[in-house]
C-alpha cells in the first residue's frame, strides 16, 4: 500500500497544533465537499482523503503512531509487542541493530510478521471500489458482477440505492496474514442523473412544458416519468413556475418494497411564435377586451 502523507493532504507541516489541524480540515472539507462539487469525482475522492487525514491527525494517539510508524501506524502495538518479545528471547539483550538505517519499518514489519518465529495474525487490508450506475439502474433491484483483485464478486443492488452510499461486503478484501481474517470490501455508488430529472432523497423533480392555450384554458399534458409517459390534467390558468405533485411516481424507498417517493413537476409555458395574421387578430381582440 502506498504511503499517504496526511500532513500534505491537509496542507500543514508536522509541527502543526491541534487548532492548525482543525482550521486546515475545515478549509479543505469546504473546498472539496460533495455539495459544492456535486459532479466532480476527483473532489469526492479528495474529500474522503481529507476526512481520513483528519480522523488520524486529530486523535493524539493515532497521530503519535502515524508519526512514528508511517504507513504501518495501525500495527504499531503489534510491532512493540514483537520487538519486546524478540529482545527477551536474546540472552544478551540484543536489539535491532541497523534497523533505523536499513529497509525501514515496512521491511521490518514484513520480516517480523511474515516469516519470524513468533508470527502474529493480522487482518487483511480493506478494499475500496466505486460502482457507477444510471438513475434507471438504481430504480430496480438487480445483480451485477464486479472483478476485485482478479476474482468475480456477484452482488445484489437494492432498488433505491443513493448516490454516494457505501455498502460493505465482509471478507471480500485482502486475505489476512498468518491466518488472520480477510479484510472487507467497501463499495461506493456513483449514480449519474439524466438532464431531465433531479433526485432529492426519494423524490424526483422534472420540468413539464405547456403550450399557452393549455395553460390558459386547461386540459391535459404528457409528463415523462422514469417508468414511462403519463397523462396529467392541467387546471385552467396554470401559471409559469407553478408545481404539481404526482404521488408515488418518484424513486423507490431503499429496502422498502412497494414504497415510493413523489414526482414534482414544475411547469414551463411556451409562448407561440410565427403567428398567422388570423391568430394575431384574435390576440388583438383579446387585448382590446381586456383593456
Amino acid at each position: 500500500m502506498d504511503f499517504v502523507d496526511y500532513y500534505k493532504i491537509l496542507g500543514i507541516n508536522k509541527n502543526a497544533s491541534d487548532d492548525d489541524i482543525k482550521k486546515a480540515y475545515r478549509k479543505m472539507a469546504r473546498k472539496f465537499h460533495p455539495d459544492v462539487n456535486p459532479d466532480d469525482k476527483e473532489a469526492h475522492k479528495k474529500f474522503q482523503q481529507v476526512n481520513e487525514a483528519n480522523e488520524v491527525l486529530s486523535d493524539p494517539e493515532k497521530r503519535k503512531k502515524y508519526d512514528k510508524y508511517g504507513k504501518d501506524w495501525q500495527h504499531g502495538e503489534q510491532y512493540e509487542q514483537a520487538r519486546q518479545s524478540q529482545q527477551r528471547s536474546q540472552p544478551f539483550g540484543g536489539g535491532f541493530e541497523g534497523f533505523d538505517g536499513g529497509g525501514g519499518f515496512s521491511d521490518f514489519f514484513e520480516s517480523m510478521f511474515g516469516g519470524g518465529r513468533r508470527q502474529t495474525r493480522h487482518r487483511g487490508q480493506d478494499y475500496n471500489a466505486e460502482l457507477k450506475l444510471s438513475l434507471t439502474d438504481a430504480l430496480h433491484t438487480h445483480q451485477q458482477t464486479l472483478t476485485v483483485n482478479g476474482k468475480n464478486v456477484r452482488i445484489t443492488i437494492p432498488a433505491g440505492i443513493a448516490n454516494g452510499q457505501v455498502i460493505k461486503l465482509k471478507g471480500y478484501g485482502a486475505p489476512g496474514v498468518n491466518g488472520g481474517t480477510a479484510g472487507d470490501l467497501f463499495i461506493t455508488f456513483s449514480i449519474a442523473e439524466p438532464s431531465n430529472f433531479r433526485r432529492t432523497g426519494n423524490d424526483l423533480h422534472t420540468i413539464g412544458k405547456l403550450d399557452l392555450y393549455t395553460a390558459v384554458l386547461g386540459g391535459e399534458t404528457i409528463i415523462e416519468t422514469l417508468t414511462g409517459k403519463i397523462k396529467v390534467k392541467v387546471a385552467a390558468g396554470t401559471q409559469p413556475g407553478s408545481k404539481t405533485r404526482l404521488k408515488g411516481k418518484g424513486f423507490p424507498v431503499y429496502k422498502k418494497d412497494g414504497e415510493y417517493g413523489d414526482l414534482f413537476v414544475t411547469y414551463e409555458v411556451a409562448l407561440p411564435i410565427h403567428l398567422s395574421e388570423e391568430q394575431k387578430e384574435l390576440f388583438e381582440k383579446l387585448r382590446s377586451i381586456k383593456n
